[in-house]
């Protein structure tokens, strides 16, 4: 079974504007994080984004243009030899104003459904992967399904530390802090497992 780091998008990866991230011109990546994302390809970690995507859901842009974002986002990162291998997003919220998004899905995090897709999809053993997100709702998810967290200081990250009520293994600066750890945490397993056999 695969390793995999699953990160959130808007603030984690890509800078959280004020608004829903829909349009190419809001797009800008935060520092380290297509470094962040190369290394962890180097090192054979499945990278996979789960995002809540609720302003589909609040009627502000469609899917196509969810979508959109995302294909310009791999683009911008290929040009890096940086690679995501799969993307999945929540459209639903419970108040939703668009009414065919009006349900209490399984997929918005704080649950867990994206990650349980993507482990039959993509062969992920969630219990030695890793939950990389800005949000309380990101490390609760991560923890559900089993994951490693990591808290990132970017985007609400900051505001979230602050309240103290996260459940996190680590925290880190960004995107690119929180690799270095992973990739140091994995390591040292490794070293302690091969000891033992």
């Amino acid at each position: 079974m695969q390793q995999a780091v699953f990160i959130d998008r808007d603030g984690v990866i890509t800078r959280d504007p004020p608004h829903f991230a829909h349009r190419p011109d809001q797009m800008q990546f935060n520092n380290g994080s297509i470094e962040a994302i190369k290394r962890l390809n180097k090192n054979n970690f499945k990278v996979v984004v789960v995002s809540n995507q609720s302003g589909i859901a609040y009627g502000y842009f469609i899917e196509q243009e969810a979508d959109r974002f995302h294909r310009l986002m791999t683009e911008e990162l290929a040009l890096y030899n940086a690679k995501i291998d799969a993307i999945y997003y929540c459209p639903h919220h419970p108040n939703a104003k668009v009414k065919r998004y009006r349900l209490n899905c399984d997929c918005r995090k704080p649950h867990t459904g994206m990650f349980e897709k993507a482990a039959k999809e993509l062969n992920i053993d969630l219990k030695n992967s890793f939950m990389v997100g800005d949000r309380k709702t990101d490390i609760d998810a991560g923890n559900a399904s089993g994951c490693k967290t990591i808290l990132v200081l970017t985007g609400h990250g900051l505001e979230e530390f602050r309240n103290n009520t996260i459940n996190y293994n680590h925290v880190a600066s960004n995107l690119l802090r929180a690799v270095d750890y992973i990739l140091h945490f994995s390591k040292t397993i490794n070293i302690i497992t091969n000891r033992k056999t």
